[in-house]
């Protein structure tokens, strides 16, 4: 089943915590520290694979979670957590769906993704001996994964795409020119997804995608006309197949302004790309009409080929000016990515005061907080110390802080105070 559009749930695995352990064998009662660290958690990475065609297969699985990492045990070190490789069909565009903000477009065969990383494994508490330090008795808890609700949107990857209104004849266009077998029948809306086709014509190839049919108001979303529209958006010329014989009788030049008008108000980039128009079923009329039809359309500009779906005739002609365009336009190199799926920087962070007290944002404060045991005094002692070392106490100072003052960082609690 194809499915062009899924909103999906990714989270890494979370680290795993350091362990508290001290040195222990016969004849040595008090050892030093030696507490291993936790296992790292298992990130999230989305693989584009030209052999997956569908989303279908995120609408069954809509939730996917990276292992977590592993707990440290005494000296040994927590074992990573697993991660995930999920691929996706070339043409895949990641947003994030809370913010509604793009993320990645995967256009490429076997571009990779780290859309969400597993988090950092917990020092143990051997991590945190010093001259002055020779016996700390805590440890790091692991740092929680990413999460990211996703929405996941293809848009296919064609060279051409077919336009018109339902039942032109583009399916039986696209079945002349390439393998593809797409439904064909005599009434509207026989094709309700996208088909590609790759077309081998003397020296070259291209693929083609026929788009199912649009209607009036399609810019707007009226039918299913903004999920075909986004088919459009990749291909680097359109083919405008009109029906010069449509059953209702309705007018072949009307008909053609009116998918026109839907595609300049939908892109204007896209109503700006090179196409020519197809005037199918040409079996069905008179020379006579069809060269004073073929006059009408000469009027906006643009090549016009007279074409049967059916008998073939003049497919020749509209596939040599197809490989001309194409070969005019050659596509721009693509580039591989792999990057964090939402960049940020880790080092900012901001306080701010309301009724309740203070409140300090940042995700590397309210990483270092997720990682913090609060049960553990010693623990949170050397969490002043670090805000201390960033400056945040003396910022929380300077904004009015007073002790026993509520500061609020992530799930923390605590009361301000100058003292470590």
């Amino acid at each position: 089943m194809f499915l062009d559009e899924a909103i999906v749930e990714f989270t890494s695995g979370r680290g795993g915590s350091g362990a508290v352990s001290f040195h222990r064998e016969k004849h040595v009662p008090r050892g030093g520290p030696n507490g291993a660290d936790g296992g790292r958690g298992g990130d999230i990475v989305i693989i584009a694979d030209r052999s997956r065609r569908t989303l279908y297969d995120f609408k069954i699985h809509p939730k996917y979670e990276g292992g977590n990492g592993e707990h440290g045990k005494g000296n040994k070190r927590g074992r990573d957590g697993k991660g995930m490789e999920i691929r996706v069909p070339v043409g895949t565009v990641i947003h994030d769906d809370e913010l509604d903000a793009p993320i990645v477009d995967l256009s490429s065969h076997g571009m990779k993704f780290l859309l969400c990383k597993g988090g950092k494994g917990g020092f143990g508490n051997a991590h945190y001996t010093s001259s002055i330090r020779q016996a700390p008795n805590f440890a790091q808890k692991g740092a929680p994964g990413e999460r990211l609700l996703a929405r996941l949107e293809l848009k296919l990857l064609a060279d051409v795409g077919l336009i018109g209104l339902p039942n032109a004849g583009k399916s039986t266009l696209i079945s002349r020119i390439s393998a593809a077998k797409p439904k064909i029948a005599d009434y509207p809306f026989t094709t309700i997804v996208p088909n590609l086709g790759v077309v081998a014509f003397r020296d070259t190839s291209f693929v083609v995608a026929d788009m199912p049919g649009l209607i009036e108001g399609a810019s707007q979303g009226v039918g299913l006309g903004i999920q075909f529209l986004r088919h459009v958006e990749r291909t680097r010329m359109l083919v405008h197949v009109v029906d010069v014989f449509p059953v209702d009788e309705s007018d072949p030049i009307a008909n053609y302004e009116l998918i026109e008008k839907e595609l300049e108000l939908y892109s204007a980039d896209i109503f700006a790309r090179p196409r020519v128009i197809a005037l199918n079923k040409i079996d069905l009329i008179s020379a006579e009409e069809l060269e004073a039809l073929s006059e009408r359309f000469r009027a906006y500009g643009r090549e016009v080929f007279p074409i049967s779906g059916v008998t073939g005739e003049g497919i020749d002609r509209l596939l040599d000016s197809v490989a001309s365009v194409l070969e005019s336009s050659h596509p721009e190199a693509e580039v591989f990515v792999a990057a964090p799926a939402i960049p940020r920087d880790q080092a900012k962070w901001t306080i701010e005061r309301d009724e309740e007290g203070f409140r300090i944002r940042g995700s590397r404060i309210e990483r270092l907080v997720a990682m913090t045991d609060l049960e553990n005094d010693e623990a949170l002692r050397y969490l002043h110390r670090r805000l201390t070392r960033l400056g945040i106490i003396e910022q929380l100072r300077e904004l009015g802080a007073e002790e026993g003052d509520m500061v609020t960082i992530g799930e923390l609690e605590m009361d301000f105070t100058d003292e470590q």
